[in-house]
């Protein structure tokens, strides 16, 4: 496991005009993530659980102008009201491990991201937590703008 220690945390909300499964639908599909998250590039599914759920992928995007390659163990344990995530191994990067949660509300849904990343490239600190911000607020105005077009 690696050491998170030093990653730099964050967390967003957004409230959705579409149904909690929709959302979620959406987010665990993650074949489609180039199609709404800006900086995916490409995606490959390494391994399913017997359920047929992603739980290990590949991703290829761009993080401050570089190309980041990275792989991630999903646990859908609390599915379909959240899933999280953990960093297997990947370039430039020492920590993702995150968490999307789906709550029922005022007619739509309030979607949660928590996300704690540690870049391998040397940064001060406030560009870090900035950079952790900026993903996951680009993920959830994507997600939103995918879920309220039906998906």
């Amino acid at each position: 496991m690696p050491d998170t220690s030093k990653a730099d945390a964050a967390h967003e909300e957004v409230q959705i005009a579409a149904s909690p499964s929709m959302c979620f639908g959406i987010a665990a599909d993650f074949e489609e993530y180039p199609s709404w998250a800006a900086d995916v590039k490409s995606v490959e599914v390494l391994e399913h659980a017997p359920d047929g759920r992603a739980t290990r992928v590949e991703y290829h995007a761009s993080a401050l102008g570089r190309s980041v390659r990275y792989v991630l163990a999903y646990d859908f344990a609390a599915a379909p009201r959240a899933f999280s995530w953990s960093l297997v191994e990947g370039d430039l990067v020492r920590a993702i491990d995150g968490r999307y949660e789906f709550e029922a509300n005022d007619g739509g849904t309030l979607v949660t991201y928590d996300l704690r990343v540690d870049l391998a490239m040397p940064l001060p600190g406030l560009l870090k937590r900035k950079a952790a911000g900026m993903i996951t607020g680009a993920a959830l105005q994507g997600l939103k703008r995918a879920a309220e077009a039906g998906g």
